[in-house]
């Protein structure tokens, strides 16, 4: 099994560096997912921060947009690590040992922790627990942060990792 991986991984490896419209169409699908999938949920989580002080009737409407934006930011998550798998697979070697590289996979991995986080709030906030609001709130915060750092990450891999 393990010469059926590394032999898979050199091969893909091999192709992967001989074909630059397929490094191209992989680094855009791992940037675009990025962009628009992190765009969205920072836009959502701006939005779920300016909703706090509003009435019943505006938390609703953003609770409405929230729950529609999940399916985007869940579709993105899943495109930026299947596309970033292939990166991993195509240079096995250097991020295998990069501790920037593994910052950069937890920090992903709390985007996904705290998207639960958000979600179990939002579902509490549909029902109508006021108190819900607080974690949505501190979840909000932390999305932003972690959608940035992760984007930072990304940036710096190539250039320090």
């Amino acid at each position: 099994m393990a010469a059926y991986l590394s032999n898979a991984l050199v091969s893909w490896a091999s192709f992967y560096a001989n074909h630059a419209a397929v490094r191209t169409l992989i680094a855009f699908v791992h940037v675009a997912a990025l962009i628009g999938g992190g765009g969205l949920a920072i836009a959502a989580d701006r939005a779920t921060l300016a909703a706090h002080g509003k009435d019943d009737a505006g938390r609703r409407t953003q609770l409405e947009a929230l729950r529609a934006a999940h399916r985007t930011v869940i579709l993105s998550l899943v495109l930026i690590v299947c596309s970033g798998v292939l990166l991993f697979a195509a240079d096995v070697e250097t991020y295998l040992y990069s501790r920037f590289f593994w910052t950069k996979m937890g920090l992903v991995a709390a985007i996904v922790v705290n998207g639960a986080l958000l979600w179990t709030a939002e579902r509490r906030a549909q029902l109508g627990d006021r108190s819900a609001w607080p974690r949505l709130r501190a979840t909000a915060v932390a999305s932003i942060v972690l959608w940035l750092l992760t984007t930072l990450g990304g940036v710096g891999l190539p250039n320090i990792g």
